[in-house]
């Protein structure tokens, strides 16, 4: 399939990675500010957790839809039949098959990959600011190496946590209808018992690869333009 092949099933992430991020770090900040007695309070780890948690609620109503197009791509080029001509004509069929809920598939999965993932996503990566800031320096002072250093492992723990339900949402999404009358449940008793709770963890290799410097980038990009914006207007 040449260089191409390992890009399949990217458009519909492409659409969705803009405003996911978005409205990730919004729910952070809300989960932040919910928790705040007063703008400068310093919010402990588990607060920060909570936070994190809150975020991951608010980027599966994007991801879930752009998670189920990718999955049903990917595996259609795997099988080699051609049912979707790209990302719009597979949500066009899934809605036109089973309306929203076909759309959505996947959504509690999601939940319980993203929920607990994104909190420990931003409480680690709150907490390797503050271990790698230099004593009698503010965390805004912390160079460019650092931050990435930071997000990037942030993003290694963050799958570290994703990878199991990640999985069972992958297996569950591209199911055909039907197939697991009970959700996860079934999911995850079909893969223990044929496969073993090894495969769990399967692509673990190629997540983590990707993981570090995605999220590194990632969070640079953010303190990057929270800077810019500070900058540009700073009561906004």
């Amino acid at each position: 399939q040449g260089i191409r092949g390992l890009y399949r099933g990217m458009a519909a992430p492409i659409v969705g990675v803009t405003p996911m991020f978005a409205v990730c770090f919004f729910g952070f900040g809300l989960g932040k500010r919910l928790q705040q007695t007063k703008p400068d309070d310093v919010l402990t780890y588990p607060q920060l957790f909570a936070a994190g948690m809150l975020s991951g609620v608010f980027t599966t109503v994007i991801m879930a839809p752009g998670e189920r197009i990718k999955c049903l791509l990917q595996i259609q080029a795997a099988t080699g039949e051609t049912k979707y001509n790209g990302s719009l004509d597979c949500a066009k069929q899934l809605y036109r098959e089973a309306g929203i809920r076909g759309v959505y598939k996947g959504t509690v999965l999601t939940l319980m990959r993203d929920v607990p993932a994104s909190g420990m996503y931003f409480m680690t990566y709150e907490w390797l600011k503050n271990i790698l800031t230099p004593e009698g320096k503010s965390v805004s002072d912390l160079s460019v190496p650092r931050i990435l250093f930071a997000g990037g492992l942030a993003g290694i723990f963050n799958w570290a946590v994703a990878i199991p339900p990640d999985v069972l949402k992958s297996r569950f999404q591209t199911a055909p209808a039907g197939k697991y009358p009970n959700g996860f449940r079934d999911v995850l008793r079909e893969l223990i018992r044929e496969e073993g709770v090894a495969s769990l963890y399967k692509g673990f290799t190629a997540v983590m690869i990707r993981a570090f410097p995605a999220n590194a980038a990632c969070f640079l990009g953010f303190e990057v333009a929270m800077k810019f914006l500070n900058w540009v207007a700073p009561s906004l």
